[in-house]
């Protein structure tokens, strides 16, 4: 497998080398640490897989990767960064990447994910993975106003409507009314899920 690795920093270029030149199947066959070097060293070598990082110096690796899909296609095209954004893992999905790996990936991870890509799957970090769905589940949660944060809380204590409507000083009415606001926002079926979530993500211990 012939590669070419692209970054601005030539430690992560000798650090991505050294890891690749211990596979008796992997060649590194350039290296550029620009977006001009990139596209010309590309052009002029069609690898098999190109590691890019997401931000050079210069340009933006994603700028990298559109304008060398089109020169080569066949090349594996892989984002190396250390983003865990979900704007910047859309964008890269969106212009079709066949990886997305974290640098604080292991190098065995690395190793095994470039394989697997070059067999035609795509990869993406798990860990990128995870902290995208973190983030989400918080941006659900975000949906609830400070009230209905209130009654989620009183629901994970197991109080009753009517427990709840005297402690936060508010009608039974109203008690259902949030509550059903608080279903419909984070998508459960019934109090009992509510409670669970609501212990689930912590919101038992940070109000």
């Amino acid at each position: 497998m012939k590669i070419i690795i692209v970054d601005d920093h030539p430690l992560v270029r000798q650090g991505l080398n050294a890891v690749i030149s211990t596979e008796n199947d992997m060649v590194v066959a350039g290296e550029a640490s620009n977006a001009e070097e990139a596209i010309e060293l590309i052009r002029s070598l069609q690898p098999d897989m190109a590691l890019i990082d997401l931000r050079l110096a210069d340009s933006s690796g994603l700028d990298v990767i559109k304008k060398c899909k089109e020169m080569v296609p066949q090349c594996k095209y892989v984002v190396l960064t250390s983003s865990v954004n979900k704007e910047d893992f859309r964008n890269a999905d969106q212009i079709g990447v066949d990886g997305y790996i974290l640098k604080e990936a292991f190098p065995e991870e690395l190793i095994s994910a470039m394989r697997l890509i070059h067999r035609g799957r795509k990869y993406y970090d798990p860990l990128a993975i995870e902290f995208m769905m973190k983030n989400q589940s918080n941006d659900t949660i975000n949906q609830l106003t400070s009230r209905e944060l209130d009654v989620l809380l009183t629901l994970s204590e197991g109080l009753s409507n009517k427990e709840i409507a005297k402690k936060l000083i508010i009608t039974e009415f109203t008690v259902k009314k949030h509550i059903s606001q608080i279903l419909a926002k984070l998508e459960l079926a019934d109090r009992t899920q509510a409670a669970l979530y609501a212990r689930d993500h912590g919101l038992c211990n940070s109000r």
